[in-house]
């Protein structure tokens, strides 16, 4: 199994690539896979240096939750030795949180499928990491929450444009100012999990959909993909339009002829 690209040391990080399917593994179980900016400056890295062959990234985390958001450590006077996070009143905040960002943003790519495989806890950052993902697969003890709001923050990890693309507004407004918890039952309700299962059939239920994933020929999944992306933001004769150009797009690159 490739293990390539490195994974920057301390982000709490594991990588494994098996052909086709990229495996990234939140990896500090004794915090429950709390975050870090080394972390989301990993996830960066990562997608950065991701190999063209890699269709479907999987992400999981490691030990009983899926993560437990930021590491509250991070907002006390002791802190965690060799992380920081920029101040408000520094000028440079801005970027800092986009560079955060820049760590959920690539598991858009319509190169990729990208799926989070939910089990235990996804608190805040966890939670949008999730919901960066194209899928949700959960294992029936997940539970969501967007804690941020209850911390005096805004949920500033990406994650509520695809919040209220799922939910709609009021029932994300609900979930935020509230910072309740979602369980598994609930989540699939919603629309914010594709499939639940048992814990114990969570790794076999994901096995399975990134064998189905792979299935269309790679140029087709991207092209699907792409065509879907755009399609909240257009009216019904632009995303027609988008289908003509996209299919003749993709059969030319084929270099189909005139009969299909």
């Amino acid at each position: 199994m490739d293990s390539s690209p490195t994974v920057p040391e301390g982000a709490g990080l594991k990588l494994d690539i098996d052909g086709a399917v990229a495996t990234i593994t939140l990896h500090r179980p004794e915090r429950r896979n709390a975050m870090t900016p080394s972390l989301w400056h990993g996830l960066a890295a990562i997608g950065d240096a991701l190999p063209a062959e890699v269709r479907v990234v999987v992400i999981r985390g490691d030990g009983p939750s899926f993560s437990a958001g930021i590491d509250l450590r991070l907002f006390t006077a002791e802190g965690i030795p060799g992380e920081e996070l920029t101040s408000p009143a520094d000028p440079g905040f801005e970027e800092a949180v986009a560079s955060y960002q820049a760590g959920y943003l690539w598991l858009r790519r319509p190169d990729i499928v990208s799926i989070a495989a939910v089990h235990g806890y996804a608190i805040g950052g966890g939670f949008q990491l999730a919901l960066a993902c194209d899928l949700r697969v959960c294992a029936d003890d997940a539970i969501f929450c967007m804690k941020e709001p209850a911390l005096g923050l805004v949920p500033d990890l990406t994650g509520t444009k695809p919040l209220v693309d799922l939910v709609g507004l009021p029932r994300a407004l609900e979930i935020c100012l509230t910072a309740r918890n979602i369980d598994a039952a609930e989540a699939y309700r919603l629309g914010l999990a594709q499939l639940v299962v048992p814990a114990a059939e969570l790794d076999s239920a994901v096995t399975e959909l990134t064998q189905a994933l792979q299935r269309p020929a790679a140029d087709t999944a991207r092209a699907t993909k792409e065509l879907l992306l755009g399609a909240g933001g257009r009216t019904l004769e632009a995303q027609s339009a988008a289908e003509i150009a996209i299919q003749a797009r993709l059969q030319r690159a084929r270099g189909s002829g005139a009969s299909w």
